[in-house]
């Protein structure tokens, strides 16, 4: 589709790329800020943690690319499903306790969308895979690629289905942005905490490499390890740091990523490239001459087959509807009943952040105060918007 796209696509994706980033920092923040306030009555702004966990991962933001710490995806890896297998496991234990509460909140057209926003979230690997065919030993065998991959989709599949399907059953509407606070059996809670906190570090290493090369693209750095790179890398981790403590909730920036930037990554861009492509084949079928040239609009409605066309078009409208009712919800959600105050702000007129408090468990129940032990101090109080409205 010719150059300029090719820089939109590359701006979509190292949008997406520094997203996912703030996401799983301020998740491994939320996560280690939870196990401190359960071993310490010490009250500790969540906001610090964010500084203090990126302070400590920038030194490894310096490594040149993934193959310096492939490690680092296989431990992620392992973590995340021992995680999950613990998880599912404290929920089981918690249905006795909290199953008996049928609370269902109302159900919301911005809900659905909101939720549709991190559905794409969680699903959408799709800028990698010109990069994993491209880098294949024999790119002809992506097909082989394919099938492991979704071989694989479906173990996390019926890996991650228990969570969603059993958390809904046990814990109904006073789950928030994150499950694992809801789990009553401490041990498993925080066992969980350190798994999923561990994969999050973990993540945040590889998630920004691609973002730090491309920003050494445009800017000539060398590729070697320098004074440059250290002052690019550097920068782009406060950028996130900014960020984080400027929106310190991890559910609406995910929401608003799933909803945009993986959008159109995930649903609008490969289907045009795969119209545009089909075009350019029919076209040098037809006219008996190979052209590497893009095809044009005209040319894509003239040589793409009818069927075939239509229903690029239908997905196309889906999903720009599709995305921008979850962006906007995303948006409102954002500034409405997920608002927060940026950390900077709330040092100035010393309002508390919604995780700075000495509870660390999401109770169940009516009035979320249902606990294993009858110890309704360690219940985070409801918020005072209800969380699904």
């Amino acid at each position: 589709m010719g150059p300029k796209v090719r820089k939109l696509v590359s701006l979509n994706n190292d949008i997406t790329q520094f997203g996912i980033t703030v996401i799983y920092l301020l998740l491994a923040a939320k996560n280690i800020h939870d196990i401190v306030k359960t071993f310490t009555d010490t009250e500790f702004s969540y906001c610090f943690v964010i500084l203090i966990l990126a302070a400590c991962l920038l030194p490894v933001t310096y490594l040149k690319s993934p193959e310096d710490f492939w490690i680092a995806v296989m431990i992620a890896m392992f973590t995340t499903a021992a995680g999950v297998a613990l998880v599912i496991l404290g929920i089981s234990l918690d249905y006795g306790l909290c199953s008996g509460y049928t609370g269902v909140p109302p159900l919301r057209v911005k809900n659905f969308f909101v939720c549709l926003g991190t559905v794409i979230f969680a699903c959408g690997g799709h800028a990698a895979f010109p990069t994993i065919q491209h880098d294949m030993k024999n790119p002809g065998d992506y097909s082989k690629s394919v099938f492991t991959a979704f071989t694989c989709g479906l173990l996390l599949l019926l890996l991650y289905s228990p969570i969603g399907i059993l958390g809904y059953l046990t814990y109904h509407d006073s789950i928030r942005d994150s499950i694992l606070p809801s789990i009553q059996t401490e041990w498993m809670r925080q066992a969980s905490n350190v798994l999923i906190t561990m994969h999050c570090i973990l993540t945040i290493t590889i998630v920004i490499n691609p973002l730090n090369q491309d920003l050494e693209d445009l800017f000539h750095c060398p590729h070697h390890f320098g004074s440059q790179r250290v002052l690019l890398r550097t920068g782009t981790m406060l950028a996130v740091v900014f960020v984080g403590e400027s929106i310190p909730s991890f559910g609406p920036i995910l929401d608003l990523i799933g909803g945009s930037t993986q959008t159109l990554a995930c649903v609008i861009f490969p289907v045009l490239f795969y119209v545009y492509l089909l075009a350019r084949q029919k076209k040098a079928e037809k006219c008996n001459k190979h052209d590497d040239s893009p095809p044009s609009l005209r040319d894509v409605l003239t040589y793409a087959p009818r069927k075939t066309l239509i229903l690029c078009i239908f997905i196309v409208v889906l999903g720009i509807i599709g995305g921008a009712a979850a962006t906007f919800s995303a948006v409102i959600e954002l500034s409405t009943t997920r608002f927060s105050l940026p950390c900077y702000v709330n040092l100035f007129i010393h309002e508390k952040n919604a995780e700075d408090t000495t509870a660390s468990v999401y109770c169940c129940g009516a009035y979320q105060n249902i606990t294993h032990n009858g110890l309704t101090d360690q219940c985070v109080p409801m918020p005072k918007i209800p969380f699904y409205s």
